[in-house]
């Protein structure tokens, strides 16, 4: 009984040293930053989303909720080249359609019973967002957002604060824009961040209080989710807050969670979502990024100082200016984390 006590003790010991070291968190500094937004002494940056500029990469454009007061449209620089006023807008995302556009949506919370979806173009050459419609977004108190175009339809994932979740088919004509729900899916308590894998069909939403949930993405699949990755307080740290993705190849890459309790995010290996590592922003001139609601991820080659993919975080704590948003290196982020790597 004794040998078997302490095989058991010792198989434990181990799993608590390899998720340790799994855990050893990197600090990677940030290589840019937004100018603040414009809502002062108050919780009001919020989400991010980022274009990239086939042609001109250096040239490209990240969207931003200012939840209290509207959208900005920045440049890689940080300089607010738009702001399209729009209340209590709290989170966008972006999808480039070709020839078709670059669609933009957010979600709007300002009537916190009726969860509506802001839809918009963005014009790449002036940096505006030129208003098309808006769609419903269910009822209740609009929170998260994310896009992926599936089955060549475009559909929108409306994420609400009581953890509903309404699947919106996005129609796009001449005249403008609307929505249609499709399906309606739910985790157990408050949830926002979301990203679609459409590779494989992957929704991921991420609960504040416990972990992230997958679902099938597609408008016929089962509304059946699965719980796949556990707040532990090692890994990942509750509030869960934002998602972003890395593909990488036809199935694998990486999910990025925002760990906002312990001011870091965690790392997944695709498919499988096993622990990759951890990194924090902070280190070098720019500052820190703190209570990170908000993250967007992009691959490619934006410029010599982001050669590799492109991560922006929002950055809770940008005292004594207002939030905003900080920019790092994924090939940095990368390197580091795989360096210390056990």
């Amino acid at each position: 009984m004794q040998a078997i006590q302490t095989a058991g003790l010792g198989l434990l010991l181990a799993a608590v040293l390899a998720v340790s070291a799994t855990a050893q968190t990197v600090s990677i500094p940030a290589r840019g930053q937004t100018t603040p937004v414009g809502t002062v002494a108050d919780d009001a940056a919020d989400d991010p989303a980022i274009w990239r500029d086939p042609r001109n990469p250096e040239k490209s454009l990240i969207v931003g909720t200012d939840k209290k007061a509207g959208l900005h449209v920045y440049r890689l620089s940080g300089e607010s080249v738009h702001f399209t006023p729009a209340g209590r807008v709290n989170n966008v995302d972006l999808l480039d359609l070709g020839s078709r556009g670059v669609l933009v949506v957010a979600s709007d919370r300002n009537d916190p019973a009726r969860a509506l979806l802001r839809i918009y173009r963005l014009d790449t050459r002036r940096g505006a967002l030129i208003p098309l419609g808006e769609a419903e977004g269910g009822g209740g108190e609009a929170y998260g957002v994310c896009l992926a175009v599936l089955a060549r339809e475009i559909h929108a994932f409306s994420v609400l604060k009581d953890g509903q979740i309404v699947q919106v088919r996005l129609d796009l004509t001449k005249a403008g824009a609307s929505g249609t729900p499709v399906r309606a899916l739910r985790v157990p308590s408050q949830a926002e961040g979301c990203v679609v894998d459409p590779r494989t069909g992957t929704l991921y939403v991420g609960e504040e209080a416990a972990g992230v949930w997958t679902f099938d993405a597609r408008p016929g699949g089962t509304t059946e989710g699965r719980l796949a990755i556990r707040v532990d307080n090692v890994q990942l740290t509750a509030d869960v807050e934002g998602l972003a993705l890395m593909p990488r190849g036809r199935i694998r890459g990486w999910l990025v969670v925002s760990s906002q309790g312990d001011n870091a995010y965690a790392l997944y290996r695709l498919p499988e979502l096993a622990p990759a590592g951890r990194f924090r922003i902070a280190g070098g001139t720019i500052g820190s990024a703190e209570e990170t609601d908000g993250i967007a991820l992009a691959p490619g080659r934006f410029s010599r100082t982001f050669p590799d993919g492109l991560f922006v975080a929002q950055d809770g704590n940008n005292a004594p200016d207002a939030q905003n948003f900080k920019l790092a290196s994924w090939a940095e982020i990368l390197k580091a984390v795989r360096a210390a790597a056990p």
